[in-house]
């Protein structure tokens, strides 16, 4: 089973493949049988929970701080 940072790579990258479809082949908001479909919203949406992998990503990122003391 692949790690978790692997995963969320994973989820990351397939994300960005739908917004760059998105992007690239707009499409207008529509309604069926009393269900619309906004694809401004799903952007968002998308948006939304690429910002949140993102943060995951990073939170799991080893990270250094450097410090200098004085007298």
């Amino acid at each position: 089973m692949p790690s978790d940072a692997a995963q969320l790579a994973t989820i990351k990258t397939q994300i960005l493949a739908i917004l760059v479809d998105i992007t690239e082949n707009p499409k207008p908001s529509y309604m069926i049988d009393g269900q619309s479909l906004q694809w401004a919203a799903y952007q968002r949406l998308l948006l939304e929970q690429l910002d949140g992998i993102n943060r995951q990503i990073a939170a799991e990122t080893p990270f250094e701080i450097s410090s200098r003391g004085y007298t």
